[in-house]
């Protein structure tokens, strides 16, 4: 007889939820490269709420600006390895 098959949990190394963004009451804007780069790998990806620490409202206007910044060609779609 076979052990039933016993599902473990992925352990998600979590930040502390103290948004940048609610600390200064500011909202993530396109024009604002600088800033936006901190929430994007060095692949071009965007990194998840739970790792950069930014709450789910600010993560949402974040996602867009950082694509609205993508389609004017303020920052690069993929990252070209060297």
């Amino acid at each position: 007889m076979k052990k039933p098959f016993k599902k473990t949990r992925r352990i998600v190394k979590r930040v502390p939820t103290n948004c940048l963004y609610c600390k200064q009451k500011i909202v993530p804007d396109y024009k604002e490269t600088a800033t936006l780069e901190h929430f994007i790998t060095e692949r071009g990806k965007i990194i998840p709420r739970g790792s950069s620490g930014v709450c789910q409202k600010h993560q949402r206007l974040l996602a867009s600006s950082i694509k609205q910044a993508r389609f004017l060609a303020l920052i690069p779609y993929l990252v070209r390895p060297s």
